[in-house]
């Protein structure tokens, strides 16, 4: 049947105070999303709403219960990672605006009486928070060395010496208005975070800020941005930060796909860094020039899956760049119309980094994000390999512990293993009976109910 099938939205975080990000690692400073970025994400959430689930929506998911929630259908997770919670806050406050309170939302009790859930029916719709320490899927550039040399070897580039000279005067210029902040193109980013804050937060701040200014900052800090968060290749390692989120683009994208899978909706609250990323792997910024730089506040990049009357699928790509603006198609490497989905997955699987093992092997991480136990210096043939285990599930069996090939050693592996799998067990048992408070065990697909491979890394 002809339609739309189901979406996945990338959401952008909301207006939040200053933080600190280190030019060269990227390791980022304590922020708070403040109430106008809530109110930025409430306004995201409801014009999701009215594009795809609300009565007469023009994209509306004709299988999706819109009113009431279903967990079935929707599935939420957001990067909280050093920021103080700035993405994940932001997530909560879009699902109030996608799906608002409702007096429907109620129960009744043995004793007759009925209750209304708080608030006036106040929806909680279960969030994966994708930690650092569990997951390089949305935070894959930190503790990436590899990274890390691109980043310098970009700030020491001739094109990046030429725009430091051409900006040297203004860098000069606006020195009064940083207050100590250091004023070199390399630090861009955290001159344009706290000129910006000011600039919406501080009266006195924007009254005496230059008009242009910001203006003048905001392009350079795209410049720089779209140069760190970018490589000549899609799959080098400047795309980490995209690459690193494809494989949960690509599990959500075949499971929508699925007609049996209840999955309709798919919303990731992310850094700005992936949205980069994602522009260069997939030609846009070629194709739009004006998506090389920041995003704004409360963007949202959708990926619609559609059949059209033949039942073929194809995948259209829309982006809103911030709260007021409205939804515009986008056309994918080169394309003058919806891509075929068979062709976007083989694309995105060619760039994406599939597996722990790998990130570490590309970023060149030994010890740091699990990487002890990705060690690839097993021989060929080695009988005893184990599946290095993240967020109770195998990085598709990829990762593995450290053992000797030697029979000396053979009862000590066995020994390991069986503590191994009794640890694992028991924190899984732990984890089973207590409440989770940020985040919830994803859907595996109807087809992989007993298989150990999941849509999503677990928590």
């Amino acid at each position: 049947m002809a339609g739309l099938l189901g979406v996945i939205v990338l959401a952008l975080y909301g207006d939040s105070t200053t933080t600190y990000q280190d030019p060269y690692t990227y390791k980022e400073g304590f922020s708070k999303l403040t109430p106008l970025g809530e109110t930025q994400e409430v306004q995201l959430g409801s014009f999701l709403r009215s594009e795809y689930l609300a009565s007469g929506a023009p994209n509306k998911i004709s299988s999706i219960q819109a009113d009431i929630v279903d967990p079935r259908q929707v599935f939420v997770r957001a990067d909280n990672g050093g920021d103080g919670g700035v993405i994940f806050n932001s997530v909560v406050a879009l699902l109030q605006g996608l799906f608002p309170p409702n007096p429907s939302s109620r129960s009744s009790l043995a004793n007759g009486t009925t209750v209304v859930g708080p608030f006036g029916g106040y929806q909680y719709i279960p969030i994966e928070s994708v930690e650092p320490e569990q997951s390089i899927q949305l935070q894959g550039w930190t503790d990436c060395p590899n990274f890390e040399k691109h980043t310098k070897n970009f700030y020491e580039s001739e094109e990046f010496k030429a725009k430091a000279k051409e900006a040297a005067p203004f860098l000069n210029e606006i020195k009064p208005y940083l207050f100590g902040i250091p004023n070199t193109l390399e630090n861009i980013w955290n001159i344009y975070d706290y000129m910006k804050v000011n600039y919406i937060h501080n009266e006195t701040y924007a009254y005496r800020l230059p008009p242009s200014y910001l203006a003048q900052a905001q392009a350079l800090v795209d410049f720089h941005e779209h140069g760190v968060f970018t490589d000549v290749s899609s799959e080098g390692i400047g795309n980490v930060a995209g690459r690193a989120a494809l494989p949960s683009i690509i599990k959500s994208l075949e499971r929508l796909s699925v007609p049996t899978d209840p999955l309709a909706l798919v919303v990731q609250e992310i850094s700005y860094k992936p949205y980069i990323s994602l522009f260069n792997i997939t030609g846009l910024d070629a194709t739009y020039p004006e998506l090389h730089g920041l995003p704004n506040y409360g963007s949202a990049l959708a990926f619609e899956l559609r059949n059209n009357d033949e039942g073929e699928t194809f995948l259209r790509t829309k982006f809103k760049n911030g709260t007021n603006e409205q939804f515009r198609t986008l056309h994918l490497y080169g394309h003058k119309e919806d891509i075929a989905l068979n062709e976007f997955l083989y694309r995105l699987d060619l760039a994406a980094i599939r597996d722990l093992s790998q990130w570490c092997n590309e970023c060149g991480q030994r010890t740091l994000r699990g990487c002890t136990l990705c060690r690839s210096e097993l021989t060929p043939g080695n009988p005893f390999k184990m599946p290095f285990i993240e967020n109770g599930q195998t990085e598709n069996g990829q990762c593995s512990a450290r053992f000797f090939t030697s029979p000396s050693s053979w009862g000590f592996t066995a020994i390991f293993s069986v503590f191994m799998l009794v640890t694992f067990a028991a924190t899984k048992l732990i984890k089973s009976r207590k409440p989770r408070l940020s985040g919830y065990e994803s859907l595996p697909t109807t087809e992989q109910v007993f298989d150990d491979t999941y849509l999503f890394e677990q928590h």
